[in-house]
């Protein structure tokens, strides 16, 4: 689910922060959600002011964002592919961050992210592994001490039950995801279905990551570890950057 919190012009500082390390020529995955909007938004000006970038969107969302702001746009395989420019940057916001500290027995490294609040998170997991560079875009309500939010996990609808099993098998509690506005539950853009699982803290991110993408029917799981490389957090008087 979405997270709420936060105010929007802290958002769009971190946002608008983010999109200012583009340079000309770079190649950037565009993040989906209300933070990476403000950075879509911001590479939209640059672009109006003669910046010469080209971006690779995340989701449906994104990839109309970035046509109303007039950004060119690659498709992930042209960015990627044997003749590809690659991506340079990526830029994406996070449901909850991991500051860093002591959970359990385990630590838990600054950085890692829980994605999935808009359903988008294995397309965003695709581009911004890809990216030289992934800068990671929030306000001061979505970071924490550790993970303990509910982590989403897109799954094939075949796979729906055996996945759950195996959730529950790991320690967590899952809830299909329902529509707001219609019946039945959230379909992604690729057509598959997003389990919410409740772990409650979790004490060894990485070890939890390799669990779920062994499970078969799990199309991508919302944990993001080792991949962000800076993380831009708008506050109320400017942003702060922590590089991880």
């Amino acid at each position: 689910m979405k997270t709420s919190g936060g105010s929007d012009a802290a958002k769009r500082r971190a946002g608008e922060s983010a999109a200012e390390a583009a340079t000309d020529g770079d190649v950037v995955g565009l993040g989906t959600g209300s933070t990476a909007a403000h950075a879509i938004r911001r590479l939209g000006d640059r672009v109006d002011a003669g910046l010469d970038v080209r971006g690779v969107p995340t989701s449906f969302a994104s990839r109309e964002l970035a046509a109303e702001e007039g950004i060119p746009r690659l498709d992930l395989s042209e960015a990627v592919g044997p003749d590809g420019p690659g991506i340079d940057i990526a830029i994406d916001g996070a449901d909850q961050v991991a500051t860093g500290g002591e959970a359990g027995d385990a630590p838990v490294s600054g950085g890692v992210l829980i994605k999935g609040g808009g359903a988008a998170h294995a397309r965003e997991k695709l581009v911004d592994a890809a990216a030289d560079r992934f800068l990671v875009v929030v306000d001061p309500s979505k970071e924490s001490p550790r993970l303990d939010r509910s982590l989403p996990i897109e799954v094939l609808p075949a796979g729906r039950t055996a996945v759950a099993v195996a959730v529950r098998e790991a320690g967590g509690e899952p809830t299909l995801r329902r529509a707001d506005r219609k019946d039945g539950p959230v379909v992604t853009d690729n057509g598959n279905l997003v389990l919410d699982c409740a772990f409650g803290e979790i004490t060894d991110p990485a070890a939890l990551s390799t669990t779920l993408s062994a499970t078969p029917g799990v199309v991508e799981h919302g944990l993001f570890v080792g991949l962000a490389d800076e993380v831009h957090v708008g506050t109320a008087s400017g942003v702060r950057v922590d590089e991880v």
